[in-house]
């Protein structure tokens, strides 16, 4: 009985509680960060001295396999290169990439550093399990993800 129970507790239990300090989880493999932004919505509005750009209604983001949704995203310009340098997007966010998929309340998409900070009731899915946390930090070129902040998650092990 006692072996019973070490056994589980190695299996199930320790791979939970690391994950409850902070887990670093796979997230879509490895992203073009380079590749062109395709941007979709129902309406948008330039604002030429601030180098904003305020798209609004079904926004759609697609970068090579990437994909993002939200009602409002705001394209931010770097004013030295005229590129984009990072989106806020808001009021709902799904990301996919690949076969998994996270949603959150808002995504930060730094496309200099090639990362996108999610934040505020973060759901993370990969294939029958699935991970909930208040932050999610992904590295698009490395294909990995950083979750934290009361971190759960549930691990289906027959694949169902």
């Amino acid at each position: 009985m006692t072996r019973l129970i070490a056994v589980f507790f190695a299996a199930v239990l320790l791979p939970v509680m690391s994950l409850a300090q902070g887990a670093q989880v796979s997230f879509g493999g490895n992203q073009d960060t380079k590749a062109p932004v395709e941007v979709t919505a129902d309406s948008l509005s330039v604002n030429q001295k601030d180098g904003t750009a305020l798209y609004t209604g079904n926004v759609i983001i697609a970068q090579g396999e990437m994909r993002l949704a939200a009602p409002r995203v705001l394209v931010v310009y770097s004013e030295a290169a005229q590129k984009i340098q990072r989106m806020e997007a808001t009021g709902g966010v799904t990301m996919v990439s690949g076969t998994e998929a996270a949603e959150a309340e808002r995504a930060d998409y730094s496309l200099e550093k090639g990362v996108v900070i999610m934040t505020g009731n973060v759901l993370l899915t990969q294939g029958t399990s699935a991970l909930t946390s208040q932050k999610m930090t992904v590295d698009l070129e490395a294909g990995t993800a950083q979750m934290s902040g009361r971190v759960k998650t549930v691990l289906n092990q027959d694949g169902q």
